[in-house]
């Protein structure tokens, strides 16, 4: 590696170069103005909390998954339990042998974001660690065994019969494959990506790092499908068909209140998924959603603007036509300040 690409390779020009992973502010400035005019024609700063009326200010922040995964039939996601805060030891074993959930599972908070907090649990010891760090309520979820995860936009006019999906992006989970010569951590910084990881990995894999894995040997650092935890994310739109739309329709359909939105989905295969078989739902997002497909490297960030305003565009005309049909009411100034307050507050619990 020359000394240029030596430079190349740190981390402040990754970030720099690659706007994936910019700030949240520096992507979305520069279209402020259009949510602006949104919020003009809508008459409301807060009109999105109507897209999807079941969900505690429309899936914007601050909604519970707990509350979400309730609404979804629950042959779509995987058995969970919500933990309170401060629950103690005896209380939270008590739980889960009453829930019956079977190891590995996944810990995360009720209330996220962009993957804080979320941890792949082996045991009772991982269970009472996680919740002895928690200073929120937590769900202990079982882990969904299908290897393959996609995000599906979906989005319904409340006027209109049949859905439409928008956008799906594919995860690629951090993993390196062996060489027989290279340590784990070495393959790490030959990805840019992961390099951004590092300090993370260091962290939690410690020594685990040095050992050298055999040829082709492929080892799973973040089982999760999150750009923030250094999953890549690749735009799958065109695989968009009348089949695969209208499978993700009818189970939307079965979620009550559910317009606009993004779900996170595990399965087997694409064809299996396409059938409605042998998938599961790990999220269901709603009016904060990314259109995430976005995030794909080869895309530029003029795709991305345009991509957001589109999405942008359809939030608001689902706000609308709710709020004028169901007659729902906008929420008001001084909460949708206050639900920016108390989100700000929460991030810096589970950060």
């Amino acid at each position: 590696m020359s000394k240029f690409q030596k430079i190349l390779h740190r981390p402040v020009f990754i970030k720099l170069l690659h706007w994936e992973y910019w700030p949240f502010h520096a992507v979305y400035t520069p279209i402020y103005f259009y949510w602006v005019w949104l919020c003009i024609k809508a008459r409301s700063f807060f009109f999105f909390n109507t897209a999807n009326p079941t969900i505690k200010n429309g899936g914007f922040l601050m909604e519970s998954k707990k509350e979400i995964y309730d609404i979804i039939p629950s042959q779509y996601y995987p058995k969970t339990i919500l933990i309170k805060a401060k629950s103690s030891k005896e209380e939270i074993v008590s739980l889960a042998k009453h829930a019956v959930l079977s190891f590995p599972l996944i810990g995360k908070p009720d209330i996220g974001m962009r993957g804080l907090s979320v941890k792949k649990l082996e045991n009772e010891n991982d269970i009472l660690e996680y919740a002895r760090v928690s200073k929120v309520d937590f769900l202990l979820q079982e882990f969904i065994p299908f290897e393959q995860e996609v995000g599906i936009f979906y989005y319904r006019f409340p006027n209109e019969t049949k859905g439409h999906l928008s956008g799906i992006v594919g995860k690629e989970f951090l993993s390196v494959i062996g060489d027989e010569v290279s340590t784990i951590e070495t393959l790490l910084t030959k990805d840019k990506r992961y390099i951004l990881q590092l300090p993370t990995l260091q962290k939690a894999y410690g020594e685990k790092l040095s050992e050298v894995l055999k040829k082709g040997e492929k080892f799973l650092l973040v089982p999760y499908g999150n750009h923030a935890r250094g999953a890549k994310f690749i735009d799958l739109s065109y695989l968009i068909d009348e089949q695969l739309t209208n499978t993700i329709d009818r189970v939307c359909k079965q979620i009550d209140g559910f317009y606009f939105g993004r779900m996170d989905v595990r399965y087997n295969s694409w064809e299996e998924l396409k059938e409605g078989k042998n998938f599961g739902i790990v999220e269901l997002n709603g009016a904060g959603s990314e259109p995430t497909h976005i995030y794909d490297p080869q895309h530029s960030i003029f795709f991305a603007w345009k991509e957001i305003i589109r999405h942008w565009k359809i939030l608001w005309r689902i706000s609308r036509i709710n709020h004028r049909k169901e007659k729902i009411p906008y929420m008001n100034f001084s909460s949708g300040m206050q639900m920016f307050r108390d989100n700000t507050a929460y991030v810096k619990m589970i950060s």
